[in-house]
């Protein structure tokens, strides 16, 4: 295990400023030329976040976040769910690489969101049974929803599903494994949701986010 592991609020900080470095078109040399120096990292990993993001090819997490080689443990699925081989991957990296702080980030025009919502509208549809295994995961976050009056745009409903479904998996970790409940209690970790926007590259984080943060 390392033992000195990045804060969450300090990987918290970088994720932060090396976001806005994509956005800015600004990339840090540095994750370039470490993309060259394979050899230094043959001797382990110390990974200072962990990022459970939707499998969206639109979404690139390094890149986004103008990280390099080693620097995040991240976790792709569609629909950026929860399930127990997720969660014992995110246990695996907490546990064993001492990294403090986990990112939920799901992004704005989900095609796992939106097949949800499509299929909850028009039931008689089917999909196919593993397909469908990503749909049940995400109903239970949004279905709610569709009951809301103020949702009856569905650009707005979208909007409203895909940061529902990012606080349900979110809680999910929080609450559905006691390794990362202890953590949680014992070692500062810290579980925090975010968006990332398809139209602007910016990552905003809105769940969970500690109030020094």
């Amino acid at each position: 295990m390392n033992k000195n592991p990045v804060a969450a609020a300090e990987a918290l900080r970088k994720l932060r400023a090396g976001n806005a470095r994509f956005v800015d078109g600004d990339r840090c040399i540095d994750t370039y030329l470490g993309h060259t120096k394979l050899d230094q990292h043959l001797e382990g990993q110390s990974p200072y976040a962990v990022i459970l993001g939707c499998s969206d090819s639109r979404v690139p997490i390094e890149i986004i976040f103008d990280v390099g080689l080693g620097d995040l443990f991240v976790i792709r699925v569609a629909g950026n769910i929860v399930a127990p081989s997720l969660i014992g991957s995110i246990e695996l990296a907490a546990e064993t690489f001492g990294t403090r702080l986990v990112i939920v980030m799901g992004h704005t025009g989900c095609g796992a969101v939106d097949l949800t919502l499509q299929t909850l509208k028009n039931p008689d549809e089917e999909n196919s049974l593993h397909v469908n295994a990503i749909v049940e995961q995400i109903r239970a976050a949004v279905e709610g929803l569709l009951n809301d009056e103020t949702s009856a745009d569905y650009d707005d409903l979208m909007d409203k599903a895909v940061r529902a479904n990012v606080r349900a998996s979110a809680d999910q970790l929080r609450s559905g494994s006691g390794t990362l409940e202890r953590l949680i209690s014992e070692a500062g970790l810290t579980i925090i949701g975010a968006e990332y926007s398809l139209e602007t590259g910016v990552v905003q984080f809105f769940d969970g986010v500690p109030a020094s943060g």
